[in-house]
């Protein structure tokens, strides 16, 4: 007889609980995500804050330019201390390499490497960059920079031995390196495809 009391009691207990969810329900409603319309002031700065690239300006006027060779300077010293390092890879910039460029500078490092060579390098600075010529080829916006920096470096073998280059006395360098970047990508990255010099 006492049995039959408890089922009574967990009978009317689910029978509250399920009335309450139901009467939550009805007042708080039933939502899976956002399903408004967003208000027109929200939707404004929503549309200005959308992350996209910024394209590159078909004329790359004199601002365009010089934020280009801002980021330029970084990359070209990121490539020359990495390709010149003691370790012999390329870690650093290799972001910032076509694979042609990559392949490159591989084969010559490890030629180095099989010599029994590491290359030392103190990056003084950059004396000048100037953007010499720009175009559209197809799909991609290539510039062509000429460097001048000023670097110590030399070459040395197993022994710490010096075979070329000077590891106290300063050299000018010029490069004109070519760098690239796909139009049609969302990675607003450039890459170096070709070095003239």
């Amino acid at each position: 007889m006492n049995y039959s009391f408890e089922y009574i009691d967990i009978i009317l207990l689910a029978m509250i609980a399920g009335f309450i969810f139901l009467r939550l329900r009805g007042i708080l409603g039933k939502k899976t995500g956002f399903e408004g319309k967003i208000p027109s002031l929200i939707e404004k700065e929503f549309q200005e804050t959308n992350i996209n690239p910024k394209p590159v300006r078909a004329n790359f006027d004199e601002q365009s330019q010089k934020e280009f060779l801002k980021g330029a300077k970084i990359a070209y010293e990121t490539i020359i201390t990495d390709f010149s390092d003691s370790d012999n890879k390329l870690i650093a910039s290799k972001p910032l390499l076509s694979k042609k460029i990559f392949d490159q500078f591989k084969e010559a490092l490890e030629e180095r490497e099989r010599r029994g060579q590491f290359a030392e390098i103190t990056f003084i600075g950059i004396k000048s960059a100037l953007v010499k010529s720009y175009k559209k080829v197809e799909n991609s916006f290539e510039v062509t920079v000429d460097f001048v920096s000023e670097i110590i470096t030399c070459v040395k073998d197993k022994e710490k031995k010096i075979i070329s280059g000077d590891s106290e006395k300063i050299k000018t360098v010029y490069d004109t390196w070519v760098f690239s970047r796909d139009l049609k990508s969302n990675n607003p990255n450039w890459l170096l495809i070709d070095t003239l010099t």
